[in-house]
């Protein structure tokens, strides 16, 4: 895949990450797509290492979406994690 497709598959799973855990994100539009890109590559990465899959296979493989959007939730979780407690003790 060119790097246009993982940016898309990016901003899709980063969206579709904070439709399934909703709340408030310091994070704006930028953030989101790097959380999914780089949680595509994390879903990719654990797949591969747990199951022995090749899960990045293609932009309409089913298994891309599904790897990227776990990613991406497990990278926003942590994000969370991280910055919440910062903004935590501002207020």
């Amino acid at each position: 895949m060119g790097i246009l497709a993982w940016i898309i598959i990016g901003l899709l799973a980063g969206l579709i990450a904070k439709a399934l855990m909703p709340g408030k994100d310091p994070g704006g539009i930028i953030i989101t797509m790097l959380i999914g890109i780089a949680g595509g590559l994390l879903g990719g990465w654990l797949g591969k290492v747990i199951f022995g899959v090749d899960s990045i296979d293609g932009f309409f493989d089913l298994s891309t979406w599904i790897a990227a959007i776990a990613g991406s939730i497990i990278l926003l979780a942590l994000y969370r994690v991280i910055t919440g407690n910062r903004h935590s003790r501002r207020a």
